[in-house]
């Protein structure tokens, strides 16, 4: 795709945090509105199958800027995730103990914004970085410009509403009451705007809607009342394998967070078209892994899809996956071919008219035959999370290959395969009655593990099943009922959080 430097597409590349594939209205949300977002989709090509390369934040966040599973980068946790004996410190009894995991993306590599810079593009990043401490922040890795990305996966610091104390950005004045979403949103727009006459790359990566889920009484009081309208379940959780994991989309702190998310979206939209760009600017917008159901703030529900955040099921991989590419015919298109995190770094080269670099995005393929309606080459796609973490997923390896999906167990080495055109909701394993095609992914997936110099975890030497027992039976005794008394707290007129609402509500 030969362009003239003057014809060459502005980006906008929009990154959510822990957003499950139905945490949009567009995807098929009846509980939360995203007027905004809805419209990336539905003015884009809506990718049905489209992937996180991994079921928690850093190793998909390393994939989008490498082009490489993470299974090759080695970044295969968060960041800062306990590992080998000192996985014990979490105090979860586990039969096994996970193998290394990187500390920070390897400089080594020519990464995605690198590669936008050589092709003459003006590179800025805002929000969650989670990639790595001093030395490895997004200046280190191609970036001109960094407003709030540094080594923490959240909102720590500061919450979700001013002031940030954030120190990779800075506070004025006027912000109080304002939210980090809107905040990250504003430095993007004044971005856009100061480089309106030149190309750009804006990766706008919001720390929304990870934990700590915080939100306006107002936008509370709103989903409160729709929760109550629609009614609300007796109970929301159910006990999954290691932690209870919820069944309802009822909560109003996390709808208000992605409602607060959405109107930032709208915030930068509305920033290209006041400035004519949104003709010639591509969006794209993802999230980094599935809908927190488990663990951290249990958010969200992903039914139909089996599991979240940290599980090997499609709860935890499948994401909403969007390319608006306004000088393309393809708006309200959707494509159903499997796709993934890595697929980005390529097809964006592609869009720009940039050489491709097949030995940084070893494991991407440019995805602009789909986009021109055409098609790409069935090929495997693989996940390796050799850790248990903190959402309730287990150590495993996953394969997909067209309909089916073969998922390896590391803590018994069971296998179990589903097809996912039949079986979307992973309750039929088929492994059983399609044993050589098992067998056949099984040897296709380690064959790339083994090749990659993948990690694997170990027993644990010192595992023991009785006190894993108690511990899980204090999960499902003490933690779950915890869990469905502060669903109902949420859900309550009285509901109120104190720190006049987390410092949302300036007016008092």
């Amino acid at each position: 795709m030969e362009q003239t430097e003057k014809q060459k597409p502005n980006v906008l590349f929009i990154l959510a945090d822990d957003l499950g594939y139905h945490d949009l209205s567009c995807m098929g949300s009846d509980y939360y509105e995203t007027p905004n977002i809805d419209r990336i989709a539905n003015e884009g090509m809506v990718f049905t199958n489209g992937y996180a390369t991994c079921q928690v934040c850093s190793p998909s966040r390393a994939s989008l800027m490498s082009g490489k599973f993470p299974a090759r980068h080695g970044i295969t946790d968060w960041i800062g995730a306990k590992t080998g004996e000192a996985w014990r410190e979490a105090g979860r009894f586990n039969k096994l103990l996970p193998p290394e995991n990187k500390d920070h993306l390897e400089h080594e590599y020519t990464t995605l914004p690198e590669a936008m810079k050589e092709a003459g593009y003006t590179t800025f990043f805002a929000g969650k970085w989670h990639l790595g401490g001093e030395g490895s922040y997004p200046e280190d890795h191609g970036f001109d410009i960094n407003q709030g990305g540094f080594e923490q996966g959240g909102p720590y610091t500061g919450g979700y509403y001013s002031p940030f104390n954030n120190p990779k950005m800075e506070d004025h004045e006027d912000e109080v009451g304002m939210s980090l979403s809107m905040k990250l949103a504003k430095e993007t727009a004044k971005f856009i705007t100061d480089n309106k006459d030149t190309t750009f790359f804006a990766y706008l990566s919001f720390y929304a809607v990870h934990s700590p889920i915080q939100t306006s009484k107002e936008k509370w009081s709103k989903y409160r009342q729709k929760a109550e309208e629609a009614g609300i379940a007796e109970t929301g959780f159910k006990m999954a394998h290691f932690l209870p994991i919820r069944q309802e989309q009822d909560n109003p702190v996390y709808a208000g967070l992605v409602e607060t998310m959405d109107d930032a979206v709208g915030h930068v939209l509305q920033t290209l078209e006041e400035l004519g760009l949104d003709d010639n600017t591509i969006v794209i917008f993802t999230s980094d892994n599935g809908g927190v159901s488990a663990g951290d703030a249990f958010a969200t529900s992903n039914l139909p899809l089996r599991g979240g955040k940290g599980y090997q099921y499609e709860g935890g991989i499948l994401e909403p996956y969007f390319i608006k590419t306004p000088f393309l015919d393809n708006a309200g298109k959707t494509s159903d071919a499997p796709v993934t995190g890595t697929d980005f770094y390529p097809t964006l080269l592609e869009l720009i008219g940039a050489e491709l670099k097949p030995e940084e995005h070893a494991d991407g393929v440019s995805l602009v035959p789909l986009l021109t309606g055409g098609t790409i080459e069935e090929r495997p796609l693989i996940w390796h999370y050799p850790h248990y973490g903190n959402q309730g997923g287990e150590p495993s390896s996953i394969i997909r290959l067209g309909e089916w999906k073969l998922i390896h167990y590391y803590e018994d080495g069971r296998e179990e395969l589903y097809n996912l055109e039949e079986d979307l909701e992973e309750n039929q394993d088929v492994a059983a009655e399609n044993s050589e095609l098992a067998d056949r992914l099984s040897e296709q997936l380690f064959a790339y593990l083994d090749e990659v110099g993948a990690l694997y975890p170990k027993k644990d030497p010192m595992y023991d099943p009785v006190k894993e027992k108690e511990y899980l039976d204090r999960v499902r005794n003490v933690r779950m009922p915890a869990l469905e008394k502060q669903r109902m707290d949420f859900l309550s007129r009285d509901f109120d959080p104190g720190n006049q609402w987390w410092g949302s509500d300036v007016g008092n």
